[in-house]
């Protein structure tokens, strides 16, 4: 059962991080196809485009790269034993003591 429980939350982090890095690259792949059609339609616009593109793109991937930590995080907490954990700390207070 505990076994079950720690590979769930393996499979949960790793598809979390894939639909997540997923959904940042389409999501950057139709803004770069918005802004060469803008510049296309409107070649003398493409500074002020491309400005606003950077910038979206930049707040895309720090949007995909805290999801990754975030799923990251959750896959370091399933894989911590809560059981030996709680004891060893208990061990060690009575040790200071």
């Amino acid at each position: 059962m505990d076994m079950t429980f720690l590979g769930m939350g393996y499979i949960g982090a790793g598809l979390g991080a894939g639909i997540t890095l997923l959904g940042a690259g389409l999501g950057i792949g139709k803004l770069a196809a918005s802004a060469l059609e803008g510049t296309a339609r409107q070649p003398e616009a493409a500074g002020t485009i491309r400005t606003t593109m950077i910038i979206a793109a930049a707040l895309i991937e720090g949007l995909a790269f805290l999801a990754l930590v975030i799923c990251l995080l959750a896959l370091m907490n399933f894989g911590m034993p809560k059981q030996e954990a709680a004891e060893t700390h208990q061990v060690q207070t009575s040790q200071s003591k």
